[in-house]
């Protein structure tokens, strides 16, 4: 990844996640939460093909898009608890894999030998990911949905955290 200026489009696009957080939480109509999870969704893809596209990749936008990412799904989740549309125990379902991740992030970074691994997504986290925002639509326009994409989420969440911590596991040695 290559240093460039602090903020470029890309990690616009992913702090813009951040104000569509609020906004989710502050609207109250389905509709116009519905378009919110569509335009965290496209900014999450966009921000990552254009700093493919366009060679600006940095260290800054890989920490920042997953950061903004977890700030939109906590942001909504805690909000749909908050109206009463999921329970704590879906909460927490919903965000295990993003609490089990930032514990793993904070242990890799004070454990010296760990320190130099690469932190970054897997695909089976991005899956994760996408299947949470599935969900959120899912309060929104498909409430019978929820419980088993809720599960989904769960057990795929769970695979994500075996994922990420084979993979410093293995990345210590390098």
């Amino acid at each position: 990844m290559k240093r460039g200026p602090l903020l470029n489009l890309p990690d616009a696009l992913s702090l813009s996640r951040i104000v569509l957080a609020a906004g989710f939480v502050a609207v109250p109509e389905a509709a116009a939460r519905v378009a919110l999870i569509g335009a965290a969704s496209a900014t999450d893809f966009l921000d990552g093909w254009i700093a493919r596209r366009r060679g600006v990749a940095s260290r800054w936008g890989a920490l920042i898009d997953p950061l903004t990412d977890r700030v939109f799904v906590l942001a909504a989740v805690a909000s749909f608890v908050w109206r009463g549309e999921l329970t704590p125990g879906q909460f927490l379902t919903l965000v295990s894999r993003d609490l089990a991740t930032a514990v793993g992030f904070a242990v890799a970074r004070s454990v010296p030998w760990l320190r130099r691994v690469p932190f970054q997504a897997r695909p089976l986290g991005k899956v994760v990911t996408a299947l949470q925002l599935v969900t959120l639509l899912a309060v929104l326009l498909a409430p019978p949905a929820v419980r088993p994409l809720v599960l989904a989420v769960g057990v795929l969440s769970a695979a994500a955290v075996v994922d990420y911590t084979l993979t410093l596991w293995r990345g210590r040695t390098r």
